[in-house]
């Protein structure tokens, strides 16, 4: 996978196979063993899980970084929404300190990105639904419960490690592009072997899978998925908005502070704008002096950005929010998994 792209900071040599990620091969089978046996470990309940009274729908992947899993759970949520379901969300907290503190805590459209992660407020604001943040997911996902007696149903964001919470239903997603050299950690990206995604409900995948990757993934069914915006918003202003035309002709900058920050410049530059690039490590804390630069001069960002920039964001600060374009296929399966019940390892 020459070329592959990989989360910004992560080693070079997970990019492709390399006598440098070879050396790492032996940590990277220990790594690969001890996540087998604490899988199995769980799935016959030698360790006990945690299950709950609703069902839970886990969204997540087998790689580290980013794979565009913010806005397939805010498609799912209105997806699950328009089926008669009322979700709720948990979620680690990457980024803020609930994450780091062992706290658990409920999450509103107007909450603190710095204590409870970028993606979870934007959850909260995308997903118009409860949202509770914990690095124990139970527990996040008891407080929710507790505060919301209404929801029926559970939806995990990025949870397909954390075995401790039962779950009824698994979604995978796929930016093969993500997967790097396709080792295991830490001589690749690799969390779980691509042998992981066979065993999962649902494949969501950026595009074609290759042969290789397809046949990995056994009987578990694919639905392409991709990222779709086409409007601006002003971060400090919401109200205005603009389309790609708005920046023709000018020296426009793109910041991203996300898994995969090239696939955003990708996605601007197919939109006919030329841009800066300026990559920030994922779950970057932004300040103001970050964006003090080249006044009147557009800079461009994603949601995930944004959310973290509202406070201090200039005039020429834009937001380009995008939504998971899935077809009808996918909830299908999630629905009739979901009508059946039973839980999955």
């Amino acid at each position: 996978m020459s070329g592959a792209q990989v989360p910004r900071g992560a080693p070079s040599y997970w990019r492709r196979r390399s006598g440098s990620a070879a050396l790492l091969l032996p940590v990277g089978a220990l790594f690969r063993s001890v996540a087998a046996c604490r899988r199995w470990l769980y799935r016959y309940d030698i360790l006990r899980r945690v299950r709950l009274p609703v069902p839970v729908i886990v969204v997540g992947n087998i790689s580290v970084g980013g794979s565009g899993k913010t806005p397939v759970v805010a498609w799912l949520v209105e997806e699950l929404r328009q089926a008669g379901r009322h979700p709720g969300i948990v979620s680690r907290g990457h980024g803020g300190d609930a994450s780091t503190r062992g706290q658990v805590r409920l999450v509103d459209a107007d909450a603190d990105p710095g204590l409870c992660g970028d993606e979870p407020v934007l959850l909260a604001r995308l997903a118009a639904c409860p949202v509770a943040v914990g690095r124990d997911r139970p527990a996040a996902a008891r407080a929710l419960l507790a505060a919301h007696p209404e929801c029926d149903v559970i939806v995990s964001d990025d949870g397909m490690q954390h075995y401790r919470l039962a779950r009824t239903v698994e979604v995978a997603v796929v930016d093969e592009a993500a997967l790097g050299n396709c080792w295991p950690l830490p001589s690749g990206p690799l969390r779980e072997p691509l042998a992981r995604l066979s065993g999962v409900d649902l494949i969501l995948a950026h595009g074609e899978l290759s042969p290789g990757l397809r046949a990995a993934a056994g009987d578990a069914p694919v639905v392409p998925m991709r990222l779709a915006g086409e409007r601006f918003r002003a971060v400090a202003n919401p109200e205005q908005c603009c389309g790609a035309d708005a920046f023709a002709g000018r020296r426009v900058h793109a910041l991203a502070g996300i898994g995969q920050p090239q696939r955003f410049f990708d996605q601007l530059t197919a939109m006919g704008i030329d841009v800066v690039p300026h990559p920030f490590p994922d779950h970057y804390r932004y300040r103001a002096s970050d964006l003090a630069f080249a006044p009147g001069e557009p800079k461009l960002m994603t949601s995930k950005d944004a959310v973290k920039c509202a406070a201090f964001a200039p005039p020429d600060a834009w937001e380009l929010p995008v939504r998971a374009i899935i077809d009808a296929e996918a909830i299908g399966l999630i629905l009739e998994k979901l009508d059946d019940g039973r839980q999955t390892a």
